[in-house]
């Protein structure tokens, strides 16, 4: 193991919410980022039909599944993803024409929720890789209003940075109600923020 390697593992030992992930079984600790917003918006019920972008290694997933008892979930990512119990997936890239019609014939009408946690590979580069996360966060809104209910729920991250602006107008354009949030469990160093966004206004 390298240098960089081992100070990643050493910080991350000291994370909170990593150490409480792996004792509760979550395959990631964004898990916590996703119950604690949950809590606040209180977004998640028992009947619901919900779309999870970027969905690997599932802990948004996972957190989803314990939530969802009587609807359908459906996971996308374009990377592999073991099976969570409850959980249907789809490998593949959310903004390509067939994986667009796979998830419109999956749900087959109007879904509850759309969330996206899904970030662009890094570079290196921070200014890039916001801009890039922040391009998958407007393709995932623009999904969103196709396929929400009027009441639906659009929650996705994104980065401060060059889109931010860009991202806020479309989403003042697609919903009635839009709120930017912290969870306490992003780390504070990070640029990391999330967009929610309520109520559909169909364009």
């Amino acid at each position: 193991m390298n240098k960089k390697s081992k100070n990643w593992l050493a910080k991350h030992k000291k994370d909170q919410f990593f150490k409480k992930s792996k004792i509760e079984g979550f395959r990631s600790r964004s898990a916590f980022k996703l119950i604690e917003m949950n809590q606040k918006f209180k977004f998640l019920k028992k009947k619901i039909s919900l779309l999870d972008i970027g969905s690997c290694p599932g802990g948004w997933s996972q957190v989803a599944s314990k939530e969802i008892t009587n609807g359908r979930i459906l996971a996308v990512d374009i990377k592999p993803m073991e099976k969570i119990s409850n959980i249907d997936f789809i490998k593949g890239d959310f903004n390509q024409n067939e994986i667009h019609q796979k998830i419109m014939i999956y749900f087959n009408s109007k879904i509850d929720v759309v969330l996206s946690d899904a970030a662009a590979n890094t570079t290196g580069n921070k200014t890039l890789d916001s801009y890039r996360t922040g391009e998958l966060c407007l393709n995932a809104m623009d999904l969103s209003n196709k396929i929400l209910s009027k009441d639906g729920i659009f929650l996705s991250k994104l980065f401060m940075g060059s889109t931010f602006k860009e991202i806020t107008k479309k989403a003042k354009k697609y919903f009635k109600r839009t709120v930017i949030y912290k969870p306490l469990s992003s780390k504070k160093e990070s640029k990391e923020i999330y967009i929610f966004c309520k109520g559909v206004l169909k364009i």
